[in-house]
């Protein structure tokens, strides 16, 4: 696992600086410690920092081709370079390496961009050819790397692993986008392709970016890979369990290929704990497994965890995360340089440091719910389906919308015995619906919280056209497997593999997801609904194919998902602190935010009659990336993360 960085001129061949080449590929050191190396020609300059798995002694980036004329600097790994590279060799191809990225070069030159259609696996890349005078950006199918890129004033084009490469230039302008305000106040983190800054975007997952020299505007990506959805029928339940073993065993053991140590996360849920039993029947030694657990019984699955590592005698080691670990606050702030509001971040950054201590590439469930429908929220959002389906929208919108307006709201109440909730539903279409489910605050929350001049910079935008973008390029026709489609697409690469990504890299590990392998997740993209999710039981086939390998005890035990009891901590030992940050000059100086509305929240929220826990964290780590985050990238600070390793010089390469 690497970072990467490059400067390209759009308008000619003027010279890049070495130095600022140089800080930004300094920026991202905790990426990459092993090795790094920056390589520059006239209008074009690469950096890497890698974090050796594969071939340590080889490999080293910018990595050329024999004739010197294409050059890559990547991030990921190509699960089935050795069969590429022995198909390329046959074609005439000569490697001089045993990594997986001299495959990448010799893939462009056979194939050009359509290599990406040949790599099975997570990758991130930005490929050189000096012969076509083509610069080639690419994002792996599901979007587990980043890859963000920006247009500077002066007419350079800046790429990097993370935003904060690009913030080590001074001429990428700071001026926050409204509309991403927007969708991180209605999600907790801003959607691809948007960042917190307008002159920043994030390449979308699945999606290529070809530029040539002396061609000035940045054209549209291109996608190149999408989840299918194409409708297939297993013989019988029993071939489809099966089946789905077999693909999920075989995503499992080609991601064991490492010449570092070696283990997994295991929650205690039911898709880590799949990934462990798979580990231990695929590999000759004991899996080393790392847990997280919390004080609050309500949110511990270490019971579970331990279940799981006894069964399969793995090396397990577990942390409890106590109620005063808050000096993370700002440094994810740091990590992720734009807001972020999940708070698992916490428990995330707390496990990836755990399983540092003892591995260098861990394995995790990530994926299993968007895949198989395992979120409470796909059974709900069925039900309302039905529902809707009784009357047309121009009845339901204002009789439902009445009803939930009068209802009294009751944020104590299980899901179900929220009325108010459902009434709000009922009255909306499928899509406004469902993004109203997965909102942090409804949008008349946001309306009172948003001052009147972010709403007038709005000008009618609202966050759930993020949603319908994607609704309507779905090919998904069913209701579970479009909603699917819209968490696979958003929710998915915009939360949780972020989070992933910049907790694992902050320690310099890294992660691979089984879950997410993307012919794994074709297949079962087109599965019946009802084998996803039936009677109410969402990952019905995978529950029923790992009977023979986890207890029922961990198959089918309510749902507690990887989070932390946040309402509980904002009343308690974090309620001066919250007051004190949100009441500060810095959420008030942008003049962005009711401030009348901030006061309420925290009154109501304290009081205990209502639960505004995710409103308020979301303004809390607003406020931290505000303070933290943005000052020293206005201040043109290379690097608004805590770097440990300062002082480290990068080798460098020039031709």
């Amino acid at each position: 696992m690497c970072g990467i960085v490059g400067i390209f001129d759009l308008l000619g061949k003027r010279a890049i600086a070495r130095d600022a080449l140089v800080r930004m590929n300094q920026s991202q050191y905790h990426r990459g410690p092993d090795q790094g190396g920056v390589y520059l020609e006239p209008g074009l300059g690469l950096g890497h920092r890698r974090l050796a798995i594969i071939d340590l002694n080889g490999g080293q980036q910018p990595l050329f081709n024999e004739d010197g004329d294409v050059v890559v600097v990547y991030n990921g790994e190509i699960y089935n370079f050795k069969e590429l590279a022995r198909e390329l060799a046959g074609l005439g191809h000569r490697f001089r390496s045993q990594c997986d990225t001299e495959v990448i070069v010799h893939a462009w030159e056979q194939w050009g961009e359509r290599c990406v259609e040949r790599f099975r696996g997570m990758f991130a890349f930005g490929l050189w050819d000096r012969k076509r005078q083509t610069l080639f950006l690419a994002r792996d199918r599901l979007g587990v790397k980043p890859l963000y890129y920006g247009r500077t004033a002066d007419g350079r084009l800046l790429f990097g692993s993370e935003l904060k490469a690009l913030l080590g230039d001074a001429e990428l302008a700071r001026e926050l986008d409204p509309a991403a305000v927007e969708d991180y106040f209605a999600y907790g983190y801003v959607p691809e392709p948007r960042t917190i800054f307008r002159a920043a975007l994030k390449l979308p997952p699945g999606h290529t970016l070809t530029l040539h020299a002396g061609a000035p505007a940045l054209p549209a990506p291109s996608q190149y890979w999408d989840v299918p959805f194409a409708p297939h029928h297993p013989a019988s339940e029993a071939a489809a369990c099966d089946e789905l073993l077999a693909r999920l065993r075989e995503a499992v053991s080609i991601r064991l290929v490492a010449d570092v140590p070696l283990g997994a996360f295991l929650s205690g849920g039911v898709d880590s704990s799949a990934v462990v039993a798979l580990m231990a029947g695929a590999m000759g030694e004991p899996v080393n497994t790392c847990s997280i657990s919390f004080g609050d019984p309500a949110f511990n699955e270490s019971a579970y965890a331990d279940m799981v590592a006894q069964r399969y005698a793995t090396r397990h080691h577990a942390l409890q995360v106590e109620q005063d670990d808050f000096a993370l606050i700002d440094q994810l702030a740091t990590l992720y340089d734009e807001p972020f509001a999940d708070s698992s971040a916490l428990p995330t950054y707390r496990v990836c440091q755990l399983a540092r201590q003892r591995v260098t590439v861990a394995l995790s469930g990530d994926g299993g719910d968007e895949n198989l429908a395992g979120y409470r929220r796909y059974r709900y959002h069925l039900h309302e389906e039905r529902l809707r389906a009784l009357l047309p929208l121009g009845l339901r919108r204002p009789a439902f919308g009445l009803l939930g307006r009068l209802y009294p709201k009751a944020d104590w109440a299980p899901r179900a015995l929220r009325a108010k909730t459902t009434f709000e539903a009922l009255a909306r279409d499928s899509v406004d619906a469902y993004f109203h489910s997965v909102s942090l605050m409804p949008d008349a929350l946001r309306a009172q919280l948003f001052s009147a001049d972010l709403l007038r910079q709005l000008d009618g935008y609202r966050a759930v056209e993020v949603l319908r973008r994607h609704a309507k390029a779905s090919p998904a026709r069913d209701p579970l497997s479009q909603v699917q489609y819209l968490d696979l697409k958003t929710y998915l690469p915009g939360d949780i593999l972020t989070k992933v990504d910049r907790a694992s890299m902050a320690h310099a590990l890294e992660v691979r997801s089984p879950l997410l392998d993307h012919e794994l997740v074709e297949w079962i993209s087109g599965l019946p609904p009802r084998l996803k999710l039936r009677g109410g039981e969402g990952k019905y086939l995978l529950k029923k194919a790992l009977r023979p390998y986890l207890s029922e005890q961990i198959l089918y035990r309510k749902k507690m998902g990887f989070s932390v009891p946040l309402a509980a901590w904002l009343r308690g030992p974090l309620r001066e602190r919250l007051r004190a940050r949100l009441l500060a000059p810095t959420l008030a100086g942008t003049g962005m935010f009711n401030m009348d509305c901030v006061r309420t929240l925290l009154a109501q929220h304290d009081s205990g009659r209502r639960d505004h826990s995710a409103a308020l964290w979301s303004l809390l780590m607003f406020e931290s990336f505000l303070r933290q985050v943005l000052p020293r990238t206005l201040a043109g600070a290379t690097s608004p993360t805590i770097d440990r390793h300062q002082q480290a010089r990068p080798q460098t390469y020039q031709s």
